[in-house]
């Protein structure tokens, strides 16, 4: 049940695709700097929503943004029955808004609602109530570069029991923050440490899929290796403790003399929507790229030896994040002098360039949400 207590007076409608809007009639943009937004720590006005019952997805609704009232025997809350996905909308010089390849987002958030045995959304549906929230909040997505409108949706079984078996009820919503960098240094590089007793999946897993668990159980090898003055985790492998997987929550990439290399995705790595942007760009351009195992050992002897030319880490949220150090057990290395090097940055300006309008998007990835006034 929403909570409409503490919401303002709203007007209520139907679109011809039955998809039901509920519009507050007051907003609190005039509250946020949106230069200056952070990440995720603010709002828009609305949110759209949808529950499964009875084996069917309901009717659709855009409803303003707010608190819903749950169960304390909400199954979600006990086994951890949920996914969520994560993207961006960007204003185009032209005036228009669009985002960023949301139809491979939503390929991978179904691919999570069936690891997790939660029911499947489609496409058009999806991108209906997407196309509606953000027209609704257009207001809301910042026009300064380097800034977007963070995009979050998400599902959850809702069934209230205490036995661990599939829930029959589910909620979906997609929530939408204006927002700035993720990390704090923005494009300038980052320092990352291994962890000799912490992984963060394991082939068989859910290692794959975008679900609260895996990012619950990185919280604490995080604020270790903050405590030490890193700003991310190195994962390797959790078997051999020597193959590299992911940096904090991105996909992690080597430049190594003319070979651009990345982990392959065999069962414990997140398949990122920006990890395969970059690689069919990198292909575009004429760089090789190896899909392939990569130890930590054999990092540390490329960069002690010049071979490793550039590190980085590839997400949403972040785009592109260059490493400038790693440290594994007791040896460090720094990269490219730890400074942004120009590959990292080429690809940066060209996928952000793609986002905002500046570059033809030869790809086809920027769908149209709001068109030009």
């Amino acid at each position: 049940m929403h909570n409409t207590a503490i919401r303002s007076r709203s007007t209520e409608k139907t679109t011809s695709t039955n998809l039901k809007i509920t519009q507050s009639e007051t907003t609190r943009i005039d509250k946020v700097d949106l230069d200056n937004p952070g990440f995720g720590a603010v709002f828009t006005d609305h949110m759209f929503s949808v529950d499964y019952q009875d084996g069917s997805w309901n009717t659709p609704e855009i409803l303003p943004y707010g608190p819903f009232e749950v169960e304390p025997a909400m199954c979600a809350l006990h086994y951890g029955q949920a996914i969520f996905e994560g993207m961006k909308a960007f204003y185009n010089q032209d005036g228009s808004i669009k985002v960023f390849r949301p139809d491979a987002h939503h390929r991978r958030m179904n691919k999570s609602c069936r690891r997790l045995c939660i029911p499947e959304t489609e496409f058009d549906v999806f991108m209906d109530g997407l196309k509606t929230l953000i027209k609704i909040d257009k207001d809301w997505v910042p026009k300064k570069h380097g800034n977007a409108l963070y995009i979050r949706p998400f599902i959850f079984a809702s069934d209230n029991y205490l036995s661990v078996k599939v829930s029959d009820s589910y909620k979906f919503f997609v929530i939408t923050s204006p927002v700035g960098s993720y990390y704090k240094e923005g494009i300038n590089p980052v320092s990352l440490i291994t962890s000799d007793k912490y992984v963060r999946s394991v082939k068989g897993g859910v290692g794959t899929v975008k679900t609260p668990g895996n990012y619950a159980a990185s919280l604490l090898p995080a604020k270790r290796a903050k405590q030490k003055g890193f700003t991310q985790v190195l994962w390797l492998d959790a078997f051999e403790k020597k193959y590299i997987e992911e940096v904090g929550t991105m996909n992690i990439f080597f430049l190594i003399d003319d070979v651009l290399i990345t982990p392959p995705l065999e069962g414990s790595i997140l398949g990122g929507v920006t990890r395969q942007s970059v690689i069919q760009l990198a292909k575009s351009w004429g760089v090789k790229v190896n899909e392939r195992k990569i130890s930590i050992d054999e990092v540390f002897e490329k960069a002690n030896n010049g071979q490793l030319r550039e590190a980085f880490g590839t997400g949403t949220a972040a785009v592109i994040s260059p490493v400038g150090k790693i440290q594994h057990k007791w040896e460090t290395i720094t990269i490219n002098n730890n400074e942004l090097g120009p590959f990292a940055k080429k690809l940066y300006d060209a996928i952000t360039g793609i986002q905002n309008g500046k570059k033809d998007d030869e790809f086809g990835w920027m769908h149209t949400v709001v068109e030009a006034s």
